[in-house]
């Protein structure tokens, strides 16, 4: 199973679509392994968006992301990173795809929603930012049977 970390953004709290983002994951069949509502400092949203460092769009992005709460979960799920990222959709509402969350829910070109780990390896860099390892659950699911196929000892 993979993990990816998911944030919603201040624009998600503040317009009340928490549940209504969250709810589809776990419609989609994805685990929450760790969720919690917190204010992001400015250091962690500069380590979180060190990638972005000197860009342009990088100080308006701090900002926004300090701005208000957000909500951050870690999903669990084969192939998580890719399927949380199809489901949020192209970067901004306007281009993203009706069905997938900033197709559904954005407008903006300057605030989307949602942040989703863009690869593995930036998921297991991500997580620790938000999460320690003791915040991490495992269990399984009554319904895991029903998720997943197995084929030759695979999920699938």
């Amino acid at each position: 199973m993979e993990r990816t970390l998911v944030v919603l953004k201040p624009d998600a709290v503040q317009r009340r679509l928490v549940g209504r983002i969250v709810d589809r994951f776990e419609t989609k069949g994805l685990r929450i392994v760790a969720l919690k509502m917190l204010h992001v400092s400015d250091e962690l949203a500069r380590r979180m968006y060190a990638v972005h460092e000197g860009k342009e769009f990088h100080p308006p992005l701090v900002e926004f992301i300090t701005a208000s709460p957000v909500v951050a979960m870690v999903l669990e799920g084969v192939g998580a990173v890719q399927v949380v990222r199809r489901m949020m959709g192209a970067t901004f509402g306007p281009d993203a795809a009706p069905g997938t969350i900033r197709g559904d829910f954005g407008v903006s070109r300057r605030y989307n929603l949602v942040h989703g780990s863009d690869s593995p390896e930036s998921a297991e860099r991500e997580i620790p930012l938000f999460f320690p390892p003791g915040e991490l659950m495992n269990y399984e699911q009554a319904g895991d049977a029903w998720i997943y196929a197995r084929w030759k000892g695979e999920l699938i």
